[in-house]
């Protein structure tokens, strides 16, 4: 599949909504994430999984797709303070799985090609 063609775009979509959908069926995975300084953490987790759907519905839709992927691009820098945080606060050990370090730490490389997938989407006009 072409990093930048219709399946690609599709594939992104199902990879933002899933985890979109997440965020608003079980908020407690994400509660972490989000930096204390930026106060309650539940606005952030739904304004991010709905940001994730929003993204998801543009890079969609073929007229929409180019938007969809700058958006989806921006979205991805946006929360890397947040994977950031997850990867700080991580401990052996930790009930849940996302806050174990090794998934935690293991995510922050995936988030440049992924920033990456979704720009090659962006710059695809017409395709």
């Amino acid at each position: 599949m072409a990093v930048s063609g219709p399946g690609s775009a599709l594939a992104l979509a199902a990879l933002l909504g899933g985890a979109g959908a997440l965020h608003l069926v079980r908020p407690e995975v994400f509660r972490g994430l989000v930096p204390r300084r930026l106060g309650r953490p539940d606005p952030w987790v739904l304004g991010s999984g709905v940001a994730e759907l929003v993204c998801a519905g543009l890079l969609a839709h073929p007229r929409s797709r180019a938007a969809g992927g700058w958006a989806a691009a921006a979205l991805l820098v946006a929360v890397l303070p947040g994977n950031v945080t997850m990867a700080v606060r991580s401990r052996r050990g930790a009930q849940h799985w996302s806050r174990r370090p090794g998934v935690a730490w293991g995510r922050l490389p995936l988030q440049g090609p992924l920033v990456a997938w979704a720009l090659a989407i962006a710059r695809a006009r017409g395709r």
